[in-house]
């Protein structure tokens, strides 16, 4: 079994225009391979799942091209037919399995309904023994289940389920284990890994994460802009990325060899792909950029065996540097002094109450926020690391008094917050702020970005008037990276990273001495997560803001953090300096977490 694409070209009409969002693209997946798609948001690798499934949008449509399976192309299948290929030879997981999954169906009748269209029965035994295959346990209880009963790694191993019920020949696998924690993520990985394993699938795996990709994939493909920009075998990629984007995505990862320094940054964005290119695409980002890259395209060139790069400089034999100038002295760790306790909490708990019954009585307790004690300096950040679940982002919440606890004390500035009624800790909000994971659900979509950065000043009192807070508003933007005409749009109308950037300006308004970041970097690229890691590590220096960052991403602690704290079943199980905690894990549990984690090795 071979699936093979070749020049295919699928087009989005939109009001601004045509979107050439894949732009003749070719590659090959063989039985039993894992191969792997990687770039940014908006490269166009999601888009080429759909279209090889030919799931694409209403407004989507593909314009050329060639999807092969077994000498069969799936391009040309009537719809009827295509119906009958998807699932039973190749299937899909996606993205996210909150809105894959059916939410008024159980997990059972969504595993059962595709055995029943494929074999013409529904099986029930099958779709059970499928749960235990991908590490559900209680799978009776669970088949009944509907999927908001589930967490979110559960869900993503039905979805798995339901994609394997009639052992499919290609499984495509879109960002499978985006947000999830590293231990889930592991566990879906080996999962993937295992079943690909003992039923010879082809895999085609779409992500952003190289330390995923060197753990899973044989063949690589990069994407950028619609196009493949760089194709190879596993370990020769790894060893000597040939394309500028690929080095630049290598160098944005955060290690600690780069904590003394900024990490590289990938200037720019996707450019809009409503227009035909005659030049580099990569050009206007690109550090090795010269004449020939702005007036011509360049071709798919094979500079080392199977191994290919489109660029000009493998053309002439003038490989770039494989440093962009990012990487610091290896081994420099910041050993700042510390300064006084800005925030304390002692034996902090939140207790949230299980009621059953017509009367909604009592019966339990759930204990998100067990005894968690905790010291944070000024202009230092600390690290709150752990699974979902493990109450970081409740303890973060309670400390700001967002949720009040239900036992211990909390001491900002060496004042007592705990117990404050709401009046008495409205003056005190400007010192405090966070920053959610989702900026999109956490920017207020009717306002302006204007809007958005003056409601809280005006709230606090921040500013004589108007004018004053409008020109305050005009540096934070500059702080943070992003155009003067941002105040006059609107969130949707920017990125996943530039709204990060809002969010940061937000909390910047109100000139707090605390942040408390929520996994400010989750889900984001690589490119545009070194943004945000540079952007707080440069405003935390400026300004001596201390920040408790709350994350799963260990090497982004690793980057940041001067010390770590890490939450289990809301108890802290071991605290400490950085290069102590993650060089030298003491807690079985915090061993565990670091075993997990994927390197590019």
């Amino acid at each position: 079994m071979t699936l093979t694409v070749q020049n295919l070209r699928t087009v989005l009409d939109t009001a601004a225009g045509t979107v050439r969002a894949v732009d003749g693209i070719d590659f090959e997946l063989r039985k039993g391979e894992c191969f792997a798609l990687v770039g940014e948001s908006g490269s166009g690798k999601s888009m080429t799942a759909l279209s090889l499934m030919r799931l694409l949008p209403e407004a989507g449509r593909i314009a050329s091209g060639r999807v092969g399976l077994d000498g069969v192309d799936l391009l040309r299948l009537p719809e009827a037919a295509m119906r009958a290929v998807r699932g039973r030879r190749v299937a899909m997981v996606f993205q996210e399995p909150s809105t894959a999954l059916n939410p008024v169906l159980t997990v059972g009748r969504q595993i059962t309904e595709v055995i029943e269209r494929h074999t013409g029965s529904s099986n029930r035994e099958k779709a059970l023994e499928l749960l235990r295959a991908v590490g559900i346990q209680d799978a009776e209880q669970r088949f009944d289940q509907y999927p908001f009963q589930l967490s979110g790694g559960l869900k993503q191993r039905a979805m798995i389920a339901a994609a394997l019920a009639v052992d499919p020949e290609v499984l495509i696998a879109d960002e499978p284990t985006t947000a999830l924690d590293v231990t889930i993520q592991a566990q879906i990985l080996d999962l993937l890994a295992k079943l690909q394993a003992e039923r010879g699938m082809a895999l085609l795996l779409i992500t952003h994460d190289l330390g995923i990709v060197a753990r899973m994939a044989h063949r690589i493909a990069v994407m950028y802009a619609g196009e493949i920009v760089e194709l190879a075998e596993r370990d020769a990629f790894l060893r000597s990325p040939q394309h500028p984007y690929s080095q630049k995505l290598f160098a944005a990862l955060p290690s600690p060899q780069r904590r003394a320094g900024d990490l590289a940054v990938i200037r720019g964005q996707v450019p809009r792909l409503t227009r035909t290119f005659d030049h580099c695409r990569f050009a206007e980002r690109c550090d090795f950029v010269f004449d020939r890259c702005r007036v011509e395209a360049p071709k798919l060139l094979e500079p080392a065996p199977a191994h290919f790069a489109r660029c000009h400089l493998r053309e002439q034999g003038l490989a770039p540097p494989r440093s962009t100038g990012a990487d610091a002295a290896e081994g420099t760790v910041r050993q700042e002094a510390r300064t006084g306790v800005l925030l304390e909490a002692k034996e902090m708990k939140v207790y949230f109450p299980i009621r059953k019954g017509i009367f909604k009585r009592t019966v339990g307790y759930v204990r998100a926020v067990d005894g968690v004690s905790l010291s944070l300096y000024e202009g230092r950040t600390l690290a709150l690391v752990g699974e979902s679940g493990s109450g970081k982002t409740t303890a973060g919440k309670a400390i700001l008094q967002l949720i009040p606890p239900t036992g211990g004390t909390v001491h900002f500035g060496g004042e007592q917050i705990s117990g404050l009624s709401r009046a008495e800790l409205r003056p005190r909000r400007r010192a405090m702020q966070i920053i959610f994971q989702d900026p999109y659900a956490s920017l207020n979509p009717r306002l302006r970005v204007a809007e958005i950065l003056l409601e809280g000043m005006r709230s606090l009192g921040i500013g004589a008037n108007d004018v004053e807070r409008t020109a305050r508003i005009r540096e934070l933007l500059l702080d943070v990276g992003l155009p003067a005409d941002a105040l006059e749009r609107y969130p949707h109308e920017f990125s996943g990273g530039q709204r990060q950037r809002i969010a940061i300006a937000r909390a910047l308004a109100v000139e707090p001495k605390l942040i408390v970041c929520d996994e400010p970097t989750s889900a984001l690229d690589v490119s545009v997560q070194a943004q945000i890691l540079n952007l707080l590590r440069s405003l935390q220096q400026r300004l001596g803001i201390a920040y408790l960052f709350i994350t799963h991403n260990i090497a982004v602690v690793d980057y940041l953090a001067h010390e770590v704290a890490v939450m289990y079943q809301g108890k802290i199980v071991e605290r400490g300096a950085v290069d102590d905690v993650l060089r030298r894990p003491q807690h079985p549990y915090t061993k565990q977490l670091l075993a997990a984690v994927p390197t590019i090795d």
